[in-house]
């Protein structure tokens, strides 16, 4: 029997937009179930109006695609729906996944309107997988991209992932933690991300703690005894300059001290930040603890701590929670995952969505993503989406130019074109291993310092061109042209 709680079940393969079970149900029956698709996922805008997102969640979406079956109590309750073939439950009773995948690996800056995940097989099947990847990309790439906002924000100061308790449901806690932690956080206050991913869990005391003993001083001291080598302690349950410094002070003198051990720090965690940890500096400097850092939190973004530095804060680094693990200013990251060609006896049919909303308007075809960099510079130019048999041959110069403002031209020369998606599956057999996160975060950090610095503003940034090739561009125009005679 199958635990109630899902985040226990052995597989996911129930959760689907029930359209997509129903689609597949009229696949099947009208005998078309072996037709091959194409569909990518992309996405539309950049959350917070940025200057690019952070590709993350490929992992789980491989977990998933790799144990994708129905259990009996899957088929048993699809029955009682009252709508499918006996045929097709079966079909899904017996079913073996044999698409073909492809992705922008994790860490990867990513860029509207380019396929990040392209899934070609059977019709039922890369229909069926829709809700899962998207969820599990939108989610990760969204807090990924919000870390790493505050991580820059933070000018090289750490941050720290406290959100655990705001996040959106427990899964939404641990793998909001895997992808603050690719975007730049040094660690998480979730401690079963470490159990997990390997990713440090962090903490230090709750008011709670303080509130319990008689007074701040004995709460102060009987935790630097039991935590000497990590003691940072929690310094506004009352007053932070009138006690809490003080306190701490006389506890490092009377604990720490005779015992030969440094203070590790203290947080704030609530008033006019800015102003109190330039008054606690001070006092912890006169008091001869200047390697005492001190760590602020208490609703953080990257606006706020940007600010506060401005300000001349003397924070050494920041707990940041629920504007970081719900993606608060934010918090939709928009994928969508969209069919874009058909296989007709051996033959590649693109296929085109037409909106009267432009930007709802599809790129067809089988297609490939590079990214140019310039071979000086080292700096990422422009991506290029090409059709799947296109090459860019880097050895001689190549024309850029913007999709929609074709008057928009530009000779690429001396530059390295590099292909972005990785296979995941061949015909169903897992064709890749994910790097571990700490691979995955070493990564994103060299590849966004391929971006220029334009990029990295958190208004109006530099926009970064994602173009198309002349043969594609010309394709889609061709579609769109026959689309309007219809």
């Amino acid at each position: 029997m199958q635990s109630n709680n899902y985040f226990l079940r052995d597989n996911l393969s129930l959760l689907t937009d029930f359209y997509e079970l129903t689609m597949g149900g009229g696949y099947f029956d009208a005998g078309i179930e072996n037709q091959i698709a194409y569909f990518d996922m992309f996405f539309r805008r950049i959350p917070d109006d940025g200057g690019y997102a952070i590709m993350a969640g490929v992992e789980q979406v491989i977990d998933y695609l790799n144990g994708l079956k129905f259990s009996d109590e899957d088929i048993a309750f699809l029955r009682t729906k009252g709508i499918f073939s006996e045929d097709f439950l079966s079909y899904l009773r017996n079913f073996k996944f044999a698409c073909d995948v492809w992705a922008i690996p994790e860490g990867t800056p990513i860029f509207p309107m380019e396929p990040i995940i392209t899934v070609r097989g059977p019709i039922v099947q890369a229909q069926l997988v829709e809700t899962m990847i998207l969820l599990t990309i939108n989610h990760q790439s969204l807090i990924a991209t919000k870390a790493n906002r505050i991580c820059r924000a933070a000018d090289g100061r750490p941050i720290m992932e406290f959100g655990s308790r705001r996040a959106q449901g427990f899964d939404g806690a641990v793998y909001g933690a895997r992808a603050s932690y690719i975007g730049g956080c040094v660690g998480t206050a979730c401690t079963i991300a470490e159990q997990e991913f390997g990713i440090p869990a962090l903490g230090t005391m709750a008011h709670s703690w303080v509130q319990l003993f008689d007074s701040e001083l004995e709460a102060f001291q009987v935790y630097a005894r039991r935590y000497p080598n990590a003691c940072t302690l929690l310094v506004d349950t009352y007053n932070v300059l009138k006690s809490g410094i003080p306190n701490a002070i006389r506890t490092f003198d009377e604990v720490l001290q005779p015992m030969g051990i440094r203070p590790q720090g203290i947080r704030i965690d609530s008033g006019d930040i800015t102003y109190l940890s330039k008054r606690a500096r001070k006092m912890l400097d006169d008091a001869g603890y200047p390697d005492c850092k001190i760590c602020a939190s208490n609703s953080l973004d990257e606006y706020i701590i940007r600010d506060m530095l401005i300000q001349g804060a003397e924070i050494d680094s920041f707990g940041v929670g629920e504007r970081l693990i719900t993606a608060s200013s934010d918090p939709v990251f928009g994928g969508v995952y969209k069919l874009c060609a058909l296989e007709k006896d051996g033959v590649i049919v693109p296929k085109i969505k037409v909106s009267e909303n432009v930007s709802k308007i599809t790129n067809p075809d089988y297609k490939k993503v590079w990214r140019l960099f310039d071979k000086k510079t080292r700096k990422a130019i422009a991506d290029v989406i090409t059709k799947h048999d296109e090459i860019i041959d880097d050895s001689k110069p190549y024309e850029i130019f913007d999709p929609e403002h074709t008057w928009k031209r530009k000779l690429v020369e001396n530059f390295t074109a590099k292909p972005l998606q990785v296979q995941l599956f061949k015909n169903g057999k897992k064709f890749y291993n994910s790097p571990s996160v700490q691979e995955i975060k070493k990564y994103c950090q060299e590849e966004i310092n391929t971006l220029w610095d334009e990029m990295l503003r958190f208004e109006n940034p530099h926009h970064y061109y994602v173009d198309l090739s002349q043969k594609l561009w010309d394709e889609k125009q061709s579609l769109l042209s026959k689309s309007s005679q219809l």
